[in-house]
């Protein structure tokens, strides 16, 4: 019987559009089995904005809202997952959401209106980048056990999308009292306290993480009794268990291993379209690419064209403006950058103070960030810095990246939620 691989190709900002391909073999029924590159940098909802993460905070928790699906195929409609209903006041300054009567947490406590409340306090006092989908001065009431009321001091569009994505995720606040201290951010950078259909059981970090259905979710009961996240670095060894059938997912495989596993006749390959974009970040925050005519250079030295026909064999897309194709508010006009070293090299020379240096730092996350960074170092070699590759642990890359300690770093964005603000 053939196996499936679904791979995604995807958009790509300053740099192009790299892929997402998800790997799909055969195991026993009861239990899924899957490869990814790396181990989380941390499963706090409220701190992480990695999809390496989410594997396992989406469905360790809940949400008051969640994303329609229509079989395999998802939506930009949201529906209830915590919430049983919701309204708006007339000028959108008001949102009061009714729970569902039936939902518990892992340890079998309900999920009541207090635990909305606490759960988002912490998200806006903790600050960090799942925060930004919120506005910062949200208000959250819970006037009875079934009943919280979100207030906004102005009108914002895309309020009841962000209540899908994970940094609205709901925490036992059992596990918030136990471990105030810190807000419980050591505690949950390692473990899950949430009310969705699994809950992690172990973290052997480097190795694997398991995760065992909630006893607890009221809804349809997961079809595996346990998931295990197994951890293999190398993209090559990934495709080798996958085709063994060691593995049902195999995550982050780059084109020439999806080209690989199509010669091999074992695997059906599915391609379809993601508005996943992968940017390279210019440090503007610091000298030396605190200078405009610096990062406009870099931007017309690389050769996106050459990185999708090359890299991606064909399967990605330059991006043109900040907004994805595919998601409302694309501008097919847009100003749009292309490889032109005769204007790379006008704008260098309008450079006043011209490094001969820059890091680029990336991880091992994403198999195509490597060939990225070589081709960078390349092109801008050609302008006469030196850019020298800083190959760290994922975790370590976004730490890094999150303190302004780098010039040059690669990541991978997908939405949040189904509005563009967050691209903006």
């Amino acid at each position: 019987m053939k196996r499936s691989i679904s791979f995604r190709p995807t958009l790509l900002a300053l740099v192009l559009a790299t892929t997402f391909p998800v790997a799909h073999a055969a195991v026993p029924k009861d239990m899924l089995v899957i490869g990814k590159a790396a181990d989380p940098q941390t499963l706090d909802p409220a701190v992480t904005i990695d999809n390496n993460d989410w594997t396992v905070t989406y469905p360790s928790y809940q949400r008051l809202v969640q994303y329609k699906t229509d079989g395999d195929k998802g939506s930009t409609d949201v529906e209830g997952d915590l919430a049983s209903s919701w309204k708006a006041s007339d000028d959108q300054k008001e949102w009061t959401f009714t729970l569902k009567d039936n939902a518990k947490f892992a340890d079998g406590t309900p999920v009541t209106a207090e635990a909305v409340k606490l759960s988002f306090e912490r998200l806006l006092k903790i600050g960090q980048g799942p925060a930004e989908a919120f506005p910062k001065d949200l208000k959250i009431d819970a006037p009875d056990e079934h009943t919280v009321k979100f207030t906004l001091s102005q009108p914002f569009a895309p309020f009841l999308y962000t209540l899908a994505n994970d940094g609205a995720s709901i925490i036992n606040p059992a596990v918030l009292k136990e471990h105030a201290a810190d807000d419980a951010r050591g505690f949950l950078a390692q473990n899950t306290a949430g009310s969705g259909p699994f809950m992690l059981k172990s973290w052997q970090k480097g190795q694997q993480l398991v995760l065992v259905p909630n006893p607890h979710y009221p809804g349809n009961k997961p079809n595996f009794k346990r998931v295990s996240v197994k951890i293999i670095g190398e993209s090559a060894s990934r495709r080798l268990q996958l085709s063994r059938g060691d593995i049902d997912i195999a995550d982050a495989l780059p084109v020439d291993q999806l080209n690989a596993l199509k010669q091999e006749n074992k695997v059906n390959v599915a391609e379809y379209p993601s508005l996943r974009v992968t940017y390279l970040y210019l440090n503007n925050s610091k000298a030396p690419l605190n200078q405009a005519e610096l990062r406009r250079a870099i931007s017309w030295s690389t050769d996106y064209q050459g990185m999708v026909n090359g890299i991606l064999s064909g399967n990605g897309k330059q991006m043109r403006g900040p907004i994805p194709e595919g998601m409302w508010g694309y501008d097919a006009t847009a100003m749009q950058y292309n490889h032109d070293e005769t204007k790379a090299k006008a704008e260098w020379d309008k450079v006043k103070s011209k490094p001969t240096s820059l890091t680029f730092l990336y991880s091992d996350n994403d198999p195509n960030w490597e060939p990225i960074a070589l081709a960078t170092q390349s092109s801008l070699n050609k302008l006469g810095i030196n850019v020298k590759l800083e190959k760290l642990a994922n975790a370590t890359m976004r730490d890094r990246v999150g303190k302004g300690d780098y010039d040059i770093a690669i990541g991978n964005w997908s939405p949040d939620f189904a509005d563009p603000y967050r691209f903006m």
